[in-house]
């Protein structure tokens, strides 16, 4: 379990091209020509957990939980199974908010701006990796859990136009059309095309 500590105006929260360089140092608690994880020790903020590859999966739930290099939680065993099963060489956890939070009903209620803007760079960083990146949508109903999600998630959606990001779902939508979550998905379940644009315009409805 993780419950946020303080909000995270009150942390010095680094800059994810800092966190991203510490990320590619030696490390005793994992091989990092394996994991991409940033920053590369736990706390209270996570912009990236994935596998190192250049064509990967790029799965965005709603915030960060437990999970770490060689600890993948349920959520993230999924997300590994779904990107392997879709012909990706690797997988990356990204999130619409970067606090770590186990239970969605602890995450602060006001958006920090520096943080949403350090999770920004980060999603330009991992939409960089490859020629066509993809994207799978994958936060479920947890998006109704904080008003300040939805604008994030309109700033990424931005960001990807930029670098001509592909979305994709998997499973089944909910009445609302909210993308499932990676739990309780087939093994085999395979991608299919998302209107991200369309969905977002519902949220602001």
């Amino acid at each position: 379990m993780h419950t946020p500590s303080v909000t995270t105006d009150q942390l010095k929260i680094m800059p994810f091209r800092q966190a991203l360089e510490n990320a590619h140092t030696p490390n005793r608690e994992y091989d990092v020509a394996t994991w991409l994880y940033v920053p590369n020790t736990y706390t209270e903020y996570r912009y990236i957990l994935g596998t190192r590859g250049k064509n990967p999966l790029i799965c965005i739930g709603i915030n960060p939980s437990t999970a770490r290099p060689g600890d993948l939680d349920n959520t993230l065993k999924s997300v590994e199974r779904i990107a392997l099963g879709n012909d990706f060489d690797s997988f990356i956890m990204f999130n619409v908010y970067a606090q770590r939070a186990t239970d969605p009903d602890t995450m602060e209620q006001t958006c920090n701006s520096l943080l949403h803007r350090e999770n920004l760079e980060a999603f330009r960083y991992v939409l960089s990796i490859s020629d066509q990146p993809a994207v799978w949508a994958a936060w479920g109903t947890i998006i109704e859990k904080r008003s300040y999600l939805p604008a994030c998630l309109q700033d990424m959606l931005a960001v990807g136009r930029e670098y001509g990001a592909a979305w994709y779902c998997a499973g089944k939508v909910s009445k609302k059309g909210h993308p499932h979550h990676p739990l309780y998905l087939r093994k085999d379940e395979m991608l299919r095309p998302f209107d991200v644009d369309a969905y977002l315009q519902t949220l602001e409805e």
